[in-house]
């Protein structure tokens, strides 16, 4: 008795830190793509320095990429052998997968991506890094699927989105606003117009 009453512990254990791993990736998954928008378009470099931008950028996603690969091998280490790590490292390889955990899957290997390429800039074309770099934008709606629907699963929706959509909004709507052209940012007074 006393040993299922351990193994329980320890898997309970192991499901609070693959939560609140998820969340904390989460958190800096939106934090990275506000500060990457920051860094791409210069708005607050005045305030710091492009290099401090560029810097924070890179240690938020290095926080996303920790804490996303803790939540995913806290399934591979429970007892129960939820998980297997061919299941959670290559997309589509069980039969039989959840899509929402191949949702996260895909999205956390195109981050992982983008991070282990980020040095390429060195030795090509910026025009070339940028368009790899810009990848990473796929990964976030993967991402925030995966989270969505595992906070249905899990019973926790109300809470997770919640401050999930606080956090998320506002990374999407600067993420928006990136890619909308100057004279438009200009008409609807975001930017002043250079003189």
């Amino acid at each position: 008795m006393s040993m299922v009453l351990a193994q329980a512990s320890g898997d309970d254990g192991l499901r609070h830190i693959a939560q609140y791993s998820a969340r904390l990736s989460f958190v800096f998954m939106c934090l990275t793509l506000a500060w990457g928008v920051f860094t791409a378009t210069g708005w607050i470099r005045n305030v710091t320095g492009r290099k401090a931008v560029r810097g924070s950028h890179m240690v938020m996603a290095t926080l996303t990429l920790a804490f996303g690969g803790i939540h995913a091998l806290c399934f591979v280490f429970l007892s129960s052998g939820a998980l297997s790590f061919a299941y959670i490292a290559v997309p589509f390889s069980v039969p039989g997968a959840l899509a929402r955990h191949e949702f996260g899957v895909i999205g956390f290997e195109l981050m992982l991506a983008i991070a282990l390429t980020a040095g390429l800039y060195r030795f090509t074309s910026y025009r070339r890094w940028l368009y790899l770099h810009r990848v990473a934008y796929l990964a976030v709606p993967l991402t925030a699927i995966h989270s969505f629907f595992g906070a249905i699963a899990n019973g926790h929706l109300a809470l997770d989105w919640l401050v999930g959509t606080i956090l998320l909004v506002p990374a999407l709507l600067m993420s928006l606003l990136r890619f909308m052209p100057v004279r438009t940012l200009e008409r609807i007074g975001l930017i002043e117009e250079q003189v």
